[in-house]
């Protein structure tokens, strides 16, 4: 199985969200942490610096470009160079160094932005991105690289997704009756805190059919996930639930990019061969040409070795959120903080 139309989608979509978040960043970071905005970003890397004693310590604990020069310049050129590097790998060029330098200003502005940035999508966003650093190149930005994306990374991609959908299911579950009597939806679309125009129509819908919504949300989040790591025809039945569902949470509500977010690790459910009867001749046709010419060569070491060593190390950083998944009363840890 190959997957390089999987990587192009997962990048091009990444590059979307990353443009979208740092157009965002661009609005409301001088309001909300300028020198003037409600919680500035000056006394917070002060009193950081003075919890952990010096501003060195700070940057270990919260690393951020924002400690060599947190101006509303500074911030503004920031979050504009995110935004234009982001259109970059939206329009198909990505490297790991370009990667790395979207994941590292994003995480500059998020961890400052106090408890603005505090919302569990930018951690996921985090995550997303960390990985997606190792599914490309080190040097090569072309939309298919000489070389094919680490299989090991894509299996990574659908742990992301397997912790974020069970967490979420978990939960529910754990957290309220009404989600575990299939009454949850009778009240959802009128008091969620950001409805969509759909929203009230959502709301209106027969008692019956809301009661089918709870039970689709649990096949998306309770079963589907432990089919990610099936073969491929319940991989691929578990991608299309996955990404059902996020499509009608974009329709009867308003979560920022929380759901688009979602669907990018869903994406790591699909091959080549399912992408190439709905995507266009001529984009199936680059990757079937890329994919023959990393067959006349020798497969990267050095992409494999790296990748060797990411999914060990993420696999000792799953454990405090499994053991949160798992325990009386899971929280949100059901991402990697660490990433």
């Amino acid at each position: 199985m190959q997957y390089w139309l999987t990587r192009f989608l997962i990048l091009r979509m990444l590059g979307l969200v990353y443009a979208v978040a740092f157009l965002a960043a661009i609005n409301q970071v001088l309001p909300l942490i300028g020198a003037d905005g409600l919680t500035p970003v000056g006394p917070f890397l002060q009193n950081v610096s003075t919890i952990y004693g010096s501003a060195g310590a700070g940057f270990r604990h919260l690393p951020s470009i924002f400690w060599f020069g947190h101006s509303d310049t500074a911030l503004l050129v920031t979050a504009w160079t995110g935004f234009l590097l982001s259109c970059v790998v939206l329009a198909g060029f990505a490297n790991a160094p370009l990667l790395t330098v979207l994941w590292f200003i994003y995480m500059s502005i998020a961890n400052v932005g106090q408890e603005w940035y505090g919302y569990g999508w930018e951690i996921q966003l985090l995550e997303t991105g960390f990985l997606a650093i190792f599914l490309c190149p080190l040097l090569d930005m072309r939309p298919f690289p000489r070389h094919a994306p680490p299989f090991l990374v894509i299996v990574l991609f659908r742990w992301l997704i397997f912790r974020i959908m069970l967490g979420s299911a978990l939960i529910k579950l754990r957290g309220d009756a009404i989600w575990r009597n299939s009454t949850a939806l009778y009240y959802h679309f009128e008091t969620q805190p950001l409805p969509g125009p759909l929203s009230r129509w959502f709301h209106f819908l027969p008692r019956t059919v809301l009661q089918l919504g709870v039970w689709y949300n649990w096949l998306a989040e309770l079963l589907a996930p432990f089919f990610a790591f099936w073969p491929r025809i319940g991989r691929h039945i578990a991608g299309i639930i996955i990404i059902g569902l996020q499509f009608i949470l974009i329709l009867s509500g308003n979560l920022s990019f929380l759901n688009w977010l979602t669907i990018i690790p869903a994406l790591a459910c699909f091959d080549d061969a399912f992408w190439s009867r709905i995507l266009p001749a001529p984009l199936v046709r680059r990757a079937a040409a890329a994919n023959a010419a990393a067959e006349a060569t020798e497969p990267s070491r050095p992409m494999h070795v790296t990748a060797v060593v990411l999914t060990i190390l993420i696999g000792l950083l799953s454990i405090q959120p499994l053991f949160n998944m798992l325990s009386p009363q899971p929280g949100h840890e059901y991402i990697l903080r660490s990433a």
